[in-house]
């Protein structure tokens, strides 16, 4: 039982310990959940931890070697995506200087953020436009999972499983800030933090940080 059980916990704490942190998809999910709806956000949770779970998987089979060997595809990648945290970033800024007045009883705005092909586009770009996926997710939790050998599916399965129970709690749990958004001004402060998070995050991947 240890031999299984020991290192799933270890992959669990791993796996969670670097998902949560403000970031560009966390970030995203977050806005989606407080004004979303079940079915938009269904579908965009599943895609960020579906995403993880195979990233994990490619790890563990050893597709980071290729990844640490073809530096080019990771700058393009670089690039794209900080084009992208850019432009979304400038968005968000321009809702938090000049709102609309949405609340999210306000109809469309706040209460419809995106639509569901949107939404899913979004977190699809976000996630596989990240260069530090690959880094942190394909090679480092794919090359800690190999150092159990034996047990490195184990070890992967409880990182899959930090994904899923991080991204299902931030895009459902997010409804209990429903309250506060109730109100234009707290979506100023939130498209206010999300644009100085997706902006950092653009310029500092455009530098290659």
């Amino acid at each position: 039982m240890n031999a299984t059980l020991l290192p799933a916990v270890l992959g669990l704490g791993t796996g969670l310990a670097l998902i949560i942190a403000i970031g560009a998809q966390n970030a995203f999910v977050l806005r989606l959940g407080i004004a979303g709806r079940t079915a938009t956000v269904l579908p965009v949770v599943l895609v960020c931890s579906l995403s993880d779970a195979l990233l994990i998987v490619l790890g563990v089979l050893g597709v980071g070697a290729v990844i640490a060997a073809a530096p080019a595809l990771v700058t393009v990648v670089r690039v794209l995506g900080a084009g992208f945290l850019l432009v979304y970033g400038a968005l968000a800024a321009r809702r938090a200087l000049r709102p609309g007045g949405e609340a999210l009883e306000a109809g469309p705005g706040a209460g419809e953020v995106l639509g569901r092909g949107a939404a899913v586009a979004t977190a699809v770009v976000l996630t596989w436009l990240n260069p530090h996926v690959y880094l942190d997710t394909v090679l480092f939790l794919g090359s800690l999972a190999n150092q159990y050998e034996g047990a490195r599916w184990w070890w992967a399965a409880g990182a899959v499983t930090a994904s899923f129970l991080w991204f299902f709690s931030l895009g459902f749990g997010a409804r209990l800030l429903r309250p506060v958004f109730a109100r234009p001004g707290a979506w100023r402060v939130l498209d206010g933090v999300i644009a100085v998070v997706m902006l950092a995050l653009g310029v500092r991947m455009a530098l290659g940080g």
